[in-house]
C-alpha cells in the first residue's frame, strides 16, 4: 500500500452530478519523484488521500515490457468512483524530465488502445507469433506517452454493479478525471506540455474531451489553483462528423482523390450523386437541427446504403482501412489474432496487474460499440467543439492517410473547411503546399491560426503502422510548434 512509501498523495477527479461536470482539484500533497523508480513489480501500490475517499490510483512499474531500451514504464488503474480506467504509460527515449506528454486513445467506439500500442506508434510492433519487437519510431522517441482503454468496458477497463458509458459527452467526465489524477498522481510531470492524440472515433471523443479539459482549467484558474498545460489535440483519420464523411464516399469512390483511381462504374456514380441532396436535407433536418432518433435513423440507414456501405460492398474483398491492399481477415488488419492471444495470455495479465475481474481481452468491446449506437452518438458532430477549442488558443492537427475510405482524407479536409470560427477566412484561403520528410514528398498541408490539416501519401487508416517515419517526424514537429 502507498502508506508504506511513507505520504499520501492527493488525487484529482472529475463527477457529473445533477447534469452538470463538477471537478475536484489539486491540494499541495505532491508524491516525490523517486518513489515511482521504487514501485513495485510484482504488486500494485495504492495511492490515495482522505479528501477524495472515491477515487484512488493503482499502479506498479514495468520492466522491460514493450520498450526495452532502458526507459520508465507502467501500468495499472485510475479508479474514478466505481469506473476504473487502465492504463500504460512509457516515458520519452529522449528527456523524461522535461518533454511533452501524450494521451492516446484508439475509436471505434469501443476499440482498446493496444491497437496505437503494439501494431502503430508504441515502443514495440507485435503482429505476429514471434511476439513483441522494437519499434525505432515509436512516438515516445521524443515524449512520453500513456494509452488509455476507454470508454469504459474497453480492453482492460472495467466497471463495477454494472454501470457503463453511452454517449461520449459521458466518457469525458471518465477521461478529465483520469487525466487531472495523473499529472497530480506523477508529480514530475505537472506543467509539461499535454496533446490529446488518437484516431478513427477518436474524432468524436477527443475534441469533447479536451473541451472538458479546458472548462475545468477555467474555473481552477479563477480560483487560482494549478491547470492542466493542454497544448493540442491530434486527430488522424478522424470521424468528426458523420454527414460530411458519408457524402465525401463519392469523392474517395468515384474520383481519382486516392491516387489508384477510381473504383466504380458511372452508373452507381451517378447514382450517388443523384442521392447526395436528399442525404444531406435528410440527416441535418432529422439528426442536427431537431434530433429525433427514429427519423434520424432512417436517415442515416439512407446515407449508408445510398452513400457509403451501399456503394463500398459492390467492391468484394476491398479493404476499407486501406484501399490499396484487399481484405484479409475480419478486421481488415485493425485487430490481430496474435496481439489478442497475447494480451489473454495469464504471464502477461499478471506482469501487466490486469484485475481479476476483467473477462478474456477483446481487442474491440461489440457491446460498448452497439450501446454508442443505440444512443445515437455517431450522429453528432464534434465540429463545434473543434471550433471552441480553437478560439481557445488550443492547437489542431487533422491528418489523414490518402488510402482510407472509411475515415476519408477528403471528408477530414471538408469538415475543416466548413467550420465557423474566427480563423475560417484565413484556413480557407490558405493553398494546400507539400511537406516532406528527408527530402522526400510525405504529402500535403495546410495551415492557419492554430489549425493545421495534413495527408500522409500511401497510408490509410493507420498512419503510424503504414508510415511509421513520417508519422514520428509529422508529431514531433507539432509537438515542438514546428510547420510540418
Amino acid at each position: 500500500m502507498m502508506w508504506s512509501l511513507g505520504r499520501a498523495l492527493v488525487v484529482v477527479g472529475a463527477a457529473l452530478a445533477s447534469g452538470a461536470q463538477q471537478a475536484f482539484f489539486q491540494e499541495a500533497f505532491p508524491a516525490p519523484e523517486q518513489q515511482l523508480s521504487t514501485l513495485s513489480t510484482e504488486e500494485f501500490s495504492t495511492f490515495t488521500h482522505a479528501s477524495f475517499p472515491n477515487h484512488r490510483v493503482r499502479i506498479k512499474r514495468l520492466e522491460d515490457f514493450c520498450d526495452t531500451t532502458g526507459v520508465k514504464s507502467y501500468s495499472g488503474y485510475i479508479d474514478v468512483e466505481a469506473r476504473h480506467l487502465f492504463f500504460y504509460l512509457f516515458e520519452s527515449r529522449n528527456k523524461p524530465e522535461e518533454d511533452p506528454v501524450l494521451l492516446w486513445t484508439n475509436g471505434g467506439p469501443g476499440c482498446s488502445s493496444t491497437t496505437g500500442l503494439f501494431l502503430e506508434l508504441g515502443p514495440c510492433r507485435l503482429e505476429d507469433e514471434e511476439g513483441p519487437k522494437h519499434n525505432p519510431y515509436s512516438w515516445n522517441s521524443n515524449a512520453s506517452v500513456f494509452f488509455i482503454d476507454q470508454p469504459i468496458g474497453v480492453g482492460y477497463s472495467y466497471a463495477d454493479h454494472g454501470e457503463a458509458v453511452t454517449t461520449t459527452e459521458q466518457g469525458a467526465v471518465d477521461v478529465a478525471a483520469f487525466v487531472n489524477i495523473f499529472f497530480e498522481t506523477f508529480d514530475s510531470f505537472a506543467g509539461r506540455d499535454f496533446h490529446l492524440t488518437g484516431e478513427s472515433y477518436a474524432g468524436r471523443y477527443l475534441p469533447v474531451y479536451a473541451a472538458a479539459i479546458v472548462d475545468a482549467n477555467a474555473k481552477a484558474a479563477a480560483e487560482g489553483r494549478k491547470t492542466v498545460n493542454l497544448k493540442s489535440v491530434v486527430i488522424g483519420n478522424g470521424s468528426s462528423d458523420r454527414l460530411t464523411q458519408a457524402l465525401s464516399s463519392y469523392d474517395i469512390l468515384c474520383t481519382n482523390t486516392t491516387g489508384l483511381g477510381t473504383f466504380l462504374p458511372i452508373s452507381t456514380c451517378v447514382r450517388m450523386r443523384n442521392a447526395m441532396p436528399r442525404c444531406k436535407t435528410w440527416f441535418t433536418e432529422s439528426c442536427i437541427d431537431m434530433y429525433d432518433a427514429m427519423s434520424c435513423e432512417a436517415a442515416a440507414s439512407f446515407c449508408r446504403t445510398e452513400l457509403s456501405y451501399g456503394p463500398f460492398s459492390l467492391l468484394g474483398g476491398l479493404n476499407r482501412y486501406d484501399l490499396s491492399q484487399e481484405c484479409d481477415d475480419p478486421g481488415c488488419g485493425i485487430t490481430k489474432t496474435a496481439l489478442i492471444d497475447f494480451l489473454n495470455d495469464a504471464d502477461v495479465r499478471k506482469t501487466l496487474g490486469v484485475d481479476s475481474k476483467v473477462g478474456n481481452f477483446t481487442g474491440c468491446a461489440s457491446d460498448v460499440g452497439s450501446a454508442f449506437n443505440q444512443a445515437g452518438d455517431m450522429y453528432h458532430s464534434s465540429r463545434v467543439y473543434i471550433e471552441e477549442l480553437l478560439e481557445r488558443g488550443i492547437r489542431i492537427l487533422q491528418f489523414a492517410g490518402t488510402y482510407d475510405w472509411v475515415c476519408n482524407w477528403v471528408g477530414v479536409l471538408n469538415n475543416a473547411h466548413a467550420m465557423q470560427w474566427t480563423g475560417a477566412k484565413a484556413f480557407n484561403s490558405q493553398e494546400m503546399r507539400e511537406w516532406q520528410v528527408d527530402g522526400a514528398r510525405a504529402g500535403l498541408v495546410k495551415s492557419a491560426k492554430g489549425l493545421t490539416f495534413a495527408t500522409v501519401e500511401g497510408a490509410g487508416h493507420l498512419v503510424p503502422s503504414a508510415k511509421p517515419v513520417e508519422a514520428l517526424a509529422m508529431i514531433d514537429r507539432w509537438i515542438a510548434d514546428k510547420e510540418l
